[in-house]
């Protein structure tokens, strides 16, 4: 299994701990494609290898993303990467799972809760949980996936292709302003 992990780099690198922890349970699942975002010698400035650019980091990272069975993303710091990253995978029908720690003391934005379905087998879940638990929350959403989870797509798409690609923007610009200003 690929998987895609997304956390803040250049939004704030406070939860690099965390993102340890969550990238060392992700690697027993499958491959970490991102595995990086997890590195304590990262800063909010990025990654040394960003002498390539903005624009190679952007084509690799959207390479992975769309290669990707499963996202996995830390959104409790804000983030406009985190937050464009994830209108992407919504866009292409990509499996979900957001993790949120209220201890922070910040409020998720409405454009993430509100993107989660309830039902088991949603493309978009968010799970709140306390770094004492993060593994469990883990094993819990990767031992409920089955096959039809990692191939299925719920994108419909009902407009000309000019009115998809706005509508797509549209949505992807959205939750990636929330995620950065944490506005609600």
């Amino acid at each position: 299994m690929r998987i895609y992990f997304c956390g803040s780099i250049r939004g704030g690198r406070q939860d690099v701990v965390i993102y340890q922890r969550i990238v060392q349970k992700l690697q027993t699942y499958g491959e970490v494609l991102t595995e990086h975002v997890s590195h304590s010698d990262i800063s909010e400035k990025g990654e040394d290898a960003a002498l390539d650019g903005d624009r190679a980091i952007h084509d690799r990272d959207i390479e992975w993303l769309m290669s990707a069975d499963v996202i996995v993303a830390e959104v409790t710091q804000p983030s406009f990467g985190v937050g464009y990253e994830l209108g992407r995978a919504v866009a292409v029908g990509k499996k979900i799972l957001c993790l949120f720690r209220p201890s922070s003391g910040r409020v998720l934005s409405a454009m993430i809760r509100g993107a989660e379905t309830r039902s088991r087998n949603s493309l978009f879940q968010v799970q709140e949980y306390s770094e004492d638990e993060v593994e469990r929350v883990l094993e819990d959403f990767f031992s409920a996936l089955s096959p039809q989870d990692l191939t299925r797509s719920d994108v419909v798409i009902t407009g000309s292709p000019c009115e998809n690609m706005v509508a797509l923007q549209m949505y992807s610009t959205t939750l990636l302003l929330t995620l950065l200003t944490g506005c609600f």
